[in-house]
């Protein structure tokens, strides 16, 4: 990673917005001319999408999406701006979802967040993340060749060997899960071995506060990263360990689930990502993650938009008496109501039968004349089923990102 790279990180607001707004026009012309696509984007101005607000107006594209294109155009469903000859590493997640890889400079963007974690030049990362068909193992080890380290590529398992390569190779980093390292440092006690991680780099999994404590504890800095498969290194930590900062790659929004519609700031909604990668161009693609906005910038310096992390799933799709109730219903729902602004749908159980509960937020305090009796119309017409309407408060929904809660205990036998 050059000097220009790194202060990207750093980079005012305006300067920002004008690398935007002459990469973004170029990768949406890239992506409507890819037959995956269809005409998802045949009728878009490519040179008026300059910002991340004008996205609001296209579609989302979703990993259903992606794997029905592949399935008809495999491996990578006409989404790729080079046929599959043309990548270093063709990789396979469960699905099967097929990526491609690339050994081009930091492809995924990953050394950005090693180099926050404090890895560089003359560090030895042990990499504790798959190499077999899924790209995690490959996507770490080219952020480590990014950042000038070197990599002793261990994926998991044969704990007791890999203290032993660690200890060998003078390993001073961690890249892995949050809790394998735990795992090894563990067997390295009860061999009697001291190893030299000071580093760890973490991600595929949730950093549980009380983890990262015990890395404290042994004097290991852990910080996590937001990455998947299709889009790369998509937000990360900085020793401020104060939310996730957005790499300078890609284009996030937080969403209403089951929609492309952007939240209110601050709102926890589905997080929605356009990548800036030329020879993939994944546009507004839906992770199906939750989380949201965090105001302000980082205590570390770095200028780019910070997200809350990983805060759960989006896809809350319910059966519900035998029906499934979604989250794009549940949006329409609110739609056709014009004196609401939310919605949520509860389920739950009474007198061993499911029952369904439409809590409604309106727009005002006082509840317009004739709202319950129309959304109980609408919730038939819409949701397929009836159930009881609740009218709330302005405000008074939770702000977790759920359009639907199932509150039924089910029977682990």
């Amino acid at each position: 990673m050059d000097g220009s790279d790194r202060e990207l990180e750093f980079q005012g607001a305006e300067q920002r917005a004008e690398r935007i707004a002459q990469a973004l026009p170029r990768q949406i012309a890239r992506a409507a001319a890819l037959p995956g696509y269809g005409d998802r984007l045949a009728d878009v101005d490519a040179s008026g999408i300059t910002g991340v607000a004008d996205l609001a107006g296209l579609p989302v594209l979703r990993k259903s999406d992606l794997g029905e294109a592949q399935q008809k155009d495999p491996p990578f469903g006409g989404l790729t701006t080079k046929p599959a000859s043309g990548f270093d590493h063709i990789f396979q997640s469960p699905g099967p979802i097929y990526e491609p890889g690339s050994t081009a400079p930091d492809w995924w963007r990953m050394g950005r967040f090693l180099r926050a974690c404090g890895v560089g030049p003359g560090d030895v990362v042990q990499n504790c993340f798959g190499y077999h068909l899924t790209p995690a193992g490959m996507i770490f080890e080219s952020g480590a060749r990014a950042v000038g380290a070197a990599v002793l590529p261990a994926g998991t398992g044969q704990t007791e060997l890999q203290v032993l390569a660690a200890r060998d190779a003078g390993v001073t980093a961690y890249a892995g899960t949050p809790d394998y390292l735990k795992v090894i440092l563990e067997a390295a006690d009860r061999l009697g071995i001291t190893l030299g991680i000071t580093r760890a780099a973490v991600g595929g999994g949730a950093l549980f506060p009380s983890l990262r404590d015990w890395y404290d504890g042994r004097g290991i800095s852990c910080l996590q990263c937001y990455a998947t498969a299709d889009l790369g290194n998509i937000a990360y930590e900085s020793p401020a360990r104060e939310g996730m900062i957005v790499d300078e790659g890609v284009l996030v929004e937080i969403v209403t689930p089951g929609t492309g519609d952007p939240v209110a700031p601050g709102q926890v909604g589905e997080v929605v990502v356009t990548t800036l990668n030329p020879d993939y161009p994944l546009i507004r693609f839906a992770t199906g993650d939750l989380s949201a906005i965090l105001q302000g910038e980082s205590p570390c310096g770095r200028s780019n938009m910070r997200i809350a992390g990983w805060m759960g799933r989006a896809d809350q799709t319910t059966k519900i008496k035998g029906m499934f109730v979604r989250p794009e219903q549940v949006a329409a729902l609110v739609a056709r109501l014009a004196q609401v602004g939310r919605a949520r749908v509860v389920a739950d159980r009474k007198d061993e039968k499911d029952v369904m509960t439409v809590r409604l937020e309106t727009l005002t305090a006082a509840v317009p004349d004739g709202l319950e009796a129309e959304a109980a119309e609408a919730v038939a017409q819409v949701l397929k089923l009836r159930g009881r309407i609740e009218i709330c408060s302005p405000g008074s929904l939770p702000n977790d990102g759920k359009v639907i809660e199932d509150l039924r205990v089910y029977d682990g036998g």
